[in-house]
Parts: structure tokens; sequence; C-alpha cells
């Protein structure tokens, strides 16, 4: 300040305070140049600090909870009301397990009633693959170790089960098909052992591992077949899956298997929640299927065959049994066979039905058909005379019989009951005024007949044979066929053939089935088989006169299947037998067929032997034999008495005369006729 202005005045601010006189006064007496003194500190006023507002920060936090509580309340929202279904299922996909419910199979039985294939309970052993990761079974080898356990019970592998229960993306696997009650209880204890040691284990804060909790069963039925091997060709069997594999059993397998059904329910650690609620689809059973077959002539049949075979050393046999007023197949049997109870036994070649599924050259039974054509077309009778040379030349061949002889004088009916291919030959060649014209007059006999055809048992693999049109007969089959060979059957077309000459001309498809039973019990029986006129009832009875001539008459060929007190016809047939391995001619075809009685029949039986290597390969004389045992055993069975007629005793032979044997077209093959 400088000495000409005045001293300034000093003016409190605001909120100082303002010194009384007294003060004032005192504080100009001090001197000016006394130096300030400052405050004590517990006399000096203290800082004052200012704090913000809370309010926004309340503010913040409370809009962040509101966030959340909106976040929640929409999630519930989606969760509860919004995607609650797709939730809910989801829950029930891992909290709900479905069952399938094994439906019965249908029975088959014969006739009668008697079963030849049945079903016993039995259980599938299936597993949840999920319920053995280390996290649901708390143990890290659950797989390996409840794989020990189960193989020695289910006949298993231990390695191959472990991998199924390391299956994933999957819930369900199946441990072993079909186990019988004794099985279930046996893992059924394990579990319970494990399950009580889990529990156990958890009341002392251990982890509660079990490791058998992912295994369950699912009710399921075993086929059985009572009879062992017995009508094995037929019945087929069932795969591992529990479907027909073969035979009737997988033709029929739509009618026998019936619905499966399904049960739902909850569950928790591999038990069931009984409390949770369960739906379920009952199960609706197969179907009961009634043959025609007789258990008891089947048995016959069958023994009868597989001894010969055995006997002969043959591949195999077959012998079929048929009503001849209805077409159903009493017996049908096969050898060798099998069983379908056990098939890692079986051979594979003997699995199937060789009677409908083997087709071969019929030899001297096909020459009944040659004479039903003949006399048909009235180109001769029984005792039209036919002079039978020691060879016959047609075409660039000699034929000649079964064995050397000299100039035969037979009747038509000498030609049959001596079974002459020479004979036979001759008397076809009548048929036409060309060979030419002549076979395709025999081949509309044969169509007839139903060689060619399917027999009409619908059957799997049965095979329909082989029958050429005439035009395309080679020179050589323009003579065999007459005589059984050059063409092919199955042994139902050959029984067939039998079948239809006893009743009357008229053809009858064969039967196997007689009808269905449904699960209200109720039978249907099976549709009526249809009906064909071959020839006229006049030449079937002359036929059947004719055929007595071959099992009664001393020259005839089948004298070894007489009957004691029934009158009976029928025909031999020996026939070289094409091998399936090289295609070329190697052995025998013997055979059989005929019927009884003869007068008034009522049963066709038909034999067959392939490449019998042992002993006899004629069909007379090996399977003659099994015509009459099974022929007996039929006729008593079904109790038909003896008709007590005489039989009509027909020629043979005729005295050497002038009248020349009939004589049509040639050509080629040696072949045997018995």
């Amino acid at each position: 300040m400088s000495p000409q202005e005045p001293p300034r005045r000093r003016v409190p601010g605001p909120g100082a305070r303002v010194p009384g006189p007294a003060a004032r006064a005192r504080a100009t007496a001090r001197p000016a140049s006394r130096p300030a003194t400052r405050r004590p500190a517990a006399t000096r006023r203290p800082h004052t600090i200012r704090l913000g507002s809370p309010k926004p920060r309340l503010r913040l936090v409370s809009v962040g909870l509101t966030l959340v509580m909106v976040a929640f309340v929409v999630r519930l929202l989606q969760v509860q009301a919004v995607d609650a279904s797709a939730f809910s299922a989801e829950a029930s996909k891992n909290r709900y397990t479905s069952v399938k419910l094994a439906a019965e199979r249908g029975e088959i039985t014969d006739r009668k009633g008697v079963a030849l294939a049945t079903s016993v309970d039995a259980y599938d052993i299936t597993a949840d693959p999920k319920m053995f990761t280390p996290q649901d079974s708390k143990a890290p080898d659950a797989p390996e170790q409840a794989a020990a356990l189960l193989a020695p019970i289910l006949g298993r592998d231990a390695k191959e089960l472990a991998g199924r229960l390391k299956t994933k993306n999957t819930r369900y696997v199946v441990l072993a098909y079909r186990q019988t009650p004794q099985v279930w209880n046996q893992i059924k204890d394990l579990k319970k052992v494990f399950a009580d040691k889990a529990e156990a284990d958890k009341r002392n804060n251990g982890p509660g591992a079990n490791v058998l909790a992912g295994v369950f069963k699912e009710d399921s039925s075993k086929r059985v077949y009572p009879g062992g091997d017995l009508a094995a060709g037929i019945l087929g069997y069932v795969n591992a899956d529990g479907k027909g594999g073969g035979g009737l059993e997988s033709s029929l397998d739509k009618k026998l298997s019936g619905k499966d059904g399904e049960v739902t329910y909850a569950q928790s650690g591999g038990r069931r929640v009984p409390t949770a609620g369960s739906s379920e689809k009952p199960a609706v059973p197969g179907e009961d299927i009634e043959l025609t077959i007789d258990r008891d002539i089947q048995w016959a049949a069958q023994s009868a065959i597989t001894e010969q075979v055995q006997k002969s050393e043959a591949d195999r046999g077959y012998v079929i049994v048929q009503d001849t007023r209805t077409g159903e197949v009493l017996a049908m049997a096969n050898a060798p066979g099998f069983d379908p109870n056990d098939l890692t036994r079986a051979r594979s070649a003997a699995m199937g039905n060789a009677a409908l599924q083997d087709v071969y050259e019929p030899g001297s039974t096909a020459k009944v058909m040659s004479m039903a054509a003949v006399l048909e077309e009235k180109k001769a009778t029984p005792e039209t005379h036919v002079e039978v040379p020691n060879r016959l030349h047609r075409g660039d061949r000699l034929f000649k019989d079964d064995i050397d002889h000299p100039t035969w004088y037979l009747t038509l009916n000498g030609v049959l009951a001596k079974s002459s291919n020479i004979g036979t030959i001759l008397a076809t060649g009548q048929l036409g005024p060309t060979q030419p014209e002549a076979n395709k007059v025999l081949y509309s006999y044969l169509d007839k007949f139903g060689i060619g055809r399917p027999s009409g048992l619908n059957y799997p693999g049965e095979s329909r044979g082989i029958l050429a049109k005439p035009e395309d007969w080679s020179t050589s089959q323009q003579y065999t066929i007459p005589f059984g060979q050059g063409l092919s059957l199955n042994a139902m077309q050959a029984a067939s053939v039998y079948s239809t000459i006893a009743n009357g001309g008229v053809r009858i498809t064969p039967t196997l089935v007689r009808g269905t039973k449904g699960p209200d019990g109720r039978f249907t029986p099976a549709q009526a088989p249809e009906q064909t006129r071959v020839i006229s009832p006049e030449t079937a009875k002359t036929l059947a006169e004719m055929l007595e001539s071959v099992v009664d008459d001393q020259e005839g060929t089948g004298t070894k299947a007489k009957i004691p007190g029934y009158r009976v016809g029928g025909k031999t047939g020996t026939s070289n037998r094409v091998d399936p391995a090289t295609g070329r001619y190697k052995g025998y075809t013997a055979s059989f067929a005929g019927f009884a009685p003869a007068d008034n029949p009522r049963i066709t039986v038909y034999c067959a032997i392939q490449n019998p290597t042992k002993g006899s390969y004629f069909g007379g004389q090996i399977c003659g034999p099994i015509y009459k045992k099974v022929m007996e055993f039929a006729l008593k069975t079904l109790q038909v008495a003896p008709t007590g007629t005489a039989p009509a005793g027909l020629p043979v032979t005729f005295e050497t005369g002038p009248q020349p044997a009939p004589q049509p077209a040639p050509q080629p093959s040696p072949q045997p006729g018995r």
C-alpha cells in the first residue's frame, strides 16, 4: 500500500464472525510488529466433507434387480407356459421308459389239436447304456464289471457284453433274447445284492455304486417244438429275432406273430416308480394254426424213411401221405431232418423241406400219366397186345428196358406191370399220327396232372418242376418223357398224380392247413381247395385196376408193397439221377407210389430215396417196403376197413399171335425202368 492511499477496511465475508467494540479496541492497541500466533489444534474448527446424494445409486440397483426379476419371470413363463409341452416331453424322455409287450405267438397243431409248435414264457435281457456311464453308475468300469457278472449266466462273451453296454446315443440294447425265467431270477438276485450294497454305501457317505442298476427284462416267449425233429421240414423254425425263419413259421408268420403291445412307466435308478402312473397298450396274441397233418402218421412216415435212408446210405429221402378224397396232406416226412429246438446242430442242407424243394426225374412212376393219356384218348385198352423187343431203335439211339429179355408179349396192362420202357414208348406213339402231334397230346395230360406247375401249397421255396413245351423237346426227350426221364417234379407233385387217379380223375389242390383259431377261440376253416377234372372216372377206374397188377401179379415189380386183406394199387420207379454238383447223371432215384384200397381209395402214399449207395437201388425193393409199412399204419389209424372184393386180375401177357404191337416213331437213351 502506498503512503498516499488510506488503509482499506477489511470487510468480513458472509458467515464471518464480526468482532465487537472491545475486541476492536484491543486489536488496535496491539503493536503492529507482534507476530501472529497459531490457534491450538483443539480449538480450530474442523473441515466439513460433503457426501453425494444416494438416490442415483438406489435407482441403479433397483433397475438391475428389476431386470434380473424380469429375466426370471420370462424364463418361468417360457418353461411353464410357452414351451411347457416340449420341456415336459424332454423330462419324460429321461424319466419314463417304454417297454415292448411281446405278443404270444400262436400254436401250430396237428389235425387233432396236438401241439407241434408252441411257446413258453421267456425274457429278453436288456440294458440302458447311459446307466453304465461313470456319472450314473458311480463306477469307472461299470460295463466291464457288469459284463463279467452277466457273461456266465447268459452264456455270452464278456467282451461282447461290455461293448454293448458302452453303446452310445441309445438308451436301449438287448443283451440276450428269450432267456428262461431261471436265468432272469439269477440276474434279479444279483441286482438285489448290488442295490442293497449301494444303499449301505450311501448311508456311510460313499458313492453308492451299482453296476447292475441298468439291467432289465422284457417279457418275451421262446418257441418250443415238443416233437423235436417231427415234421420240422413242414414247420420250419423261428430265428433269433422271434420271426419265422423257414417253413410254415415263415409263410404264416403274420398270422402267428400277432401284434406287440407297449407299456410306459416312470423309473428311477433302474427301478419302477409305482406312484408315477403308467400307460399300457395290450398285445394281441397270434392265431393258432391247425394243420392237416396227423401226428401219428407223420411219426410213422418219418421213422420209416429215416431208417431206410440210413440203411441205404442214401443222400436223403421223403414220404408223403395224402387223403385222396380231400387232398389234405396227412404226413410229409424228410430224412435227414433237423431239430428246430437246437439250430446250432442243424445241417443247413437239411433245414428246408426237400419233399417240396428237390426236383428230380421221377422215372417209371410217371408212366401212369402216359397210360392215362393212351386210355383217355381211346388208343388202347388194358388188354391191347404190345410186342416188346429187347431193343428199340428210335432216332440215333437204341432204347432198352431195365433188364435184357427176349421179346415180351405183353398186354398194355402188362407193360405197366412190368414197367417196360420200350412198351411205353410204343403205346404213347399212338397218341398222334406223327410223333410231334403225339408229343402235344402227351404234354396236355402231363400239364393237367400238375407237372411244371406249383402244387398249390404256397410253401416257401417250393419248386414247380420242369416240363418243356412239346415243340422244345429234343429228339431223345420225345421218347424218354413217356417213361419219366427228361422232365422233373417234386415229391408232392408225384403224390398228387396218384391221388388224382384215386379220386376218380379229379385233381384236388393239396392242402396243409385246415384252419385257424383266433384269440377269441373261434375256428375259421381254410378255403376249400380247387378241383380240376383231368381224366374220366372210367379211365381212373381202369388205371386203378392196372396198378393192382403191379403189386398183386407175380409178374409185377411192386410185390413187396402187398398188404394182407387190402387191395393195393401202386407203381415202382427207378430213374437215373442228375448229380446237383456236376449236372451229370450219377446214381439213381428209387421211388414207389400208390393208393389203397384200390377199389375204394382213401389214402395215397409216395416214397422216394435219392442216391442209395448200399444194397439195392430199385424202387420196388427199397421203397416198396416203406410204402407197405406207412400205408398199413395209416389205414389202421384212420380205421379204413378192407373192401372185401376181389382184384380185377387183368392179364399181363398174351399168347403169341399175329397181332402186331403198336409202332410209333424213334430215338435214344438206355434208362432203368423199375
